[in-house]
């Protein structure tokens, strides 16, 4: 057993090593195909990065030519112009064109006239200038101490009218309102000048350091007058799939490890580099290694588990094997108890059949009593006014009056197939079912709805108050299903006011626009509990009530949600209650 041991844990470590390398197989190969991407962004970002920093400067450039050219410049160094004109031509100029100053300096370096109110300052010994007066156009770079900033000097001849050059115009740019725009971004970018030190960079902890073989003492102190030059921070390069990495130690703001990258601006003396950051590439890798990890282990785990079960089962089988004859009879005595088990299970589920077969007929009463309580609800008003118009009929007809007992006549069957409209509605509305909604004339709605309602508010003493409104648009909604939500809450309304004097109801029509409205209401003694008149079964009216039921309201709500429309109740301020309809205009659903 022991033996068995120390294999099984060597075939693991053996195992778990394979894992180990192939994994960090992956993690290089991902790495390097990482790079690869990166390392085209990158070349993307240092080319845009020395385009953006160049073409800011191109401006300056072209400025201190055009100034260069300008008559007045030339007649100042003619003789022709006075220094103060001048010096308020370049102000303009230099406040319009955002630069820092803008100088016309002499043949021998003096400073002739200015934009800005500064000491003198001699221009004989500036490469920009030395280079203008070579009849080229001069750039230099410099922390000046006369301008408290780093600057670039553009300096542009000014010839005379047989040639020779008569001077120079200096214009000079604030690099710190250059390189403001683009500080913080990424990648880590930085411009170092021929002497090895960092003049621009959008990282501010780099400025002013010197790449390795740069010393102060090599640094001329009239480029950097006003700062000390510190060393570079602390990296180390690797060579990686033939891309130059970096391993930084600069804080917090610069990358731990980098792609780094240079190019040469011959125009402006710079070379860009830039540190691309590697984390995302080193993150990548190390999910495509780490769910390379997670397959093998999971195979091993599944392969080695899959071999100790069958060694288990070997070991079981020869022990079964020795126990059956030994078991026989144990086996044979509980297969008579199971058997005895099986028949008793056997009739215990019968008896659960039979259960879930009377709970299942409770169900159906239980609903079937449901949908009696509704249908009663709803088709009690018409049968009161079928037995009104039967009344009526009988009446006319011992009279002698056939024509007018006919109308009766005629109007209980309408209502009779409007109670079987009114039944199909209801099991439509108890199946979450919806009939097709047309264009319903709101007027038809409330007067049909009068007419059913008449007898029972003549016998209430209740008076009913309606002025058609001439022009009211059609509503969609159903046409039977909307009477019998009017005809409900006109019923309601006359059933609140049981016992009191003033018996009115008031029903009123609003042309809303894209809605109509339709409002019932009564003068009874209002609703006591407004949020809760729409639940099931909740009533106002006496227990044992022929209407009180509590579902009128409920169905109503259902109804009026299946035309798309809103039902809402309140008590008016003047006493009573008032519930509203609003529903959607018929033009207003064509137009949509």
């Amino acid at each position: 057993m022991k033996r068995y041991l120390v294999q099984r844990l060597v075939v693991i470590l053996l195992f778990l090593s394979a894992v180990a390398v192939g994994s960090r197989a992956v993690w290089n190969y991902g790495f390097d195909s990482a790079l690869d991407q990166l390392a085209s962004r990158g070349r993307s970002d240092l080319a845009l990065a020395g385009d953006r920093l160049t073409s800011e400067l191109q401006s300056s450039r072209e400025l201190a030519v055009f100034v260069a050219a300008h008559p007045m410049v030339k007649g100042l160094l003619y003789g022709s112009q006075t220094r103060e004109a001048t010096n308020r031509v370049l102000q303009e100029i230099a406040d319009k064109a955002g630069l820092m100053d803008l100088v016309v300096v002499t043949p021998d370096g003096e400073t002739l006239a200015h934009a800005r109110e500064l000491p003198p300052e001699d221009h004989a010994s500036r490469e920009d200038f030395v280079r203008a007066m070579d009849g080229a156009l001069g750039v230099s770079h410099a922390m000046s101490k006369l301008y408290g900033r780093r600057i670039f000097r553009f300096a542009a001849p000014v010839f005379g009218a047989q040639g020779p050059v008569l001077g120079a115009v200096v214009a000079i740019t604030d690099v710190e309102a250059v390189e403001a725009a683009w500080r913080g971004d990424r990648p880590t970018v930085f411009f170092t000048d021929e002497y090895g030190v960092i003049f621009v960079s959008n990282r501010s902890e780099l400025l002013f350091r010197a790449r390795e073989g740069t010393s102060s003492d090599q640094v001329p102190s009239d480029v950097y007058e006003t700062v000390r030059v510190t060393p570079f921070v602390d990296y180390v390069r690797q060579d990686r799939a033939g891309y130059d990495l970096w391993g930084v130690d600069g804080g917090r703001y610069l990358p731990s490890q980098a792609l780094h990258f240079e190019k040469l601006l011959p125009t402006i003396g710079l070379r860009v580099e830039a540190l691309l950051d590697v984390a995302p590439a080193r993150q990548l890798a190390f999910l495509q290694a780490a769910i390379t990890a997670a397959l093998c282990l999971a195979f091993g785990a599944l392969l080695f588990l899959a071999t100790e079960r069958r060694r288990t089962l070997s070991r079981l089988n020869q022990s079964l094997e020795a126990r059956v004859e030994r078991r026989t009879e144990e086996l044979q005595a509980a297969n008579e108890s199971l058997r005895r088990e099986v028949a008793e299970r056997i009739a215990a589920e019968a008896r659960l059949k039979q259960m879930q077969a009377e709970l299942v007929q409770a169900g159906k009463l239980s609903a079937l009593g449901q949908m009696s309580a509704g249908i009663s609800h709803e088709l009690n008003q018409p049968l009161m006014a079928i037995r009104s118009f039967a009344e009526n009929a009988e009446t006319f007809l011992e009279r002698g009056k056939v024509d007018v007992a006919a109308q009766n006549l005629g109007r209980i069957s309408e209502l009779a197939r409007r109670m079987g409209r009114i039944i199909r509605n209801l099991r439509a509305f108890a199946k979450q079912e919806d009939e097709p909604l047309t264009d319903v004339d709101v007027n038809g709605v409330i007067e049909a709805c009068f007419e059913i309602i008449a007898s029972k508010a003549q016998h209430e003493g209740v008076a009913l108050f309606w002025e058609a409104q001439a022009g009211l648009p059609k509503v969609r909604a159903g046409e039977v299903r909307l009477q019998q939500v009017v005809l409900n809450l006109i019923s309601n309304a006359i059933d609140a006011m049981e016992g009191l004097g003033d018996k009115r109801v008031e029903v009123m029509t609003q042309d809303l626009g894209k809605r109509v409205a339709v409002s019932v209401r009564d003068h009874g003694p209002g609703i006591a509990e407004p949020e809760k008149i729409f639940d099931p079964f909740y009533s106002t009216k006496k227990i044992g009530a022929a209407e009180g039921m509590g579902l009128g309201l409920s169905i109503s709500y259902g109804l009026v949600q299946s035309f798309g429309g809103a039902i809402q109740g309140r008590n008016h301020p003047e006493g009573g209650a008032v519930f509203t309809i609003e529903l959607t205009a018929s033009q207003m659903q064509e137009n949509a």
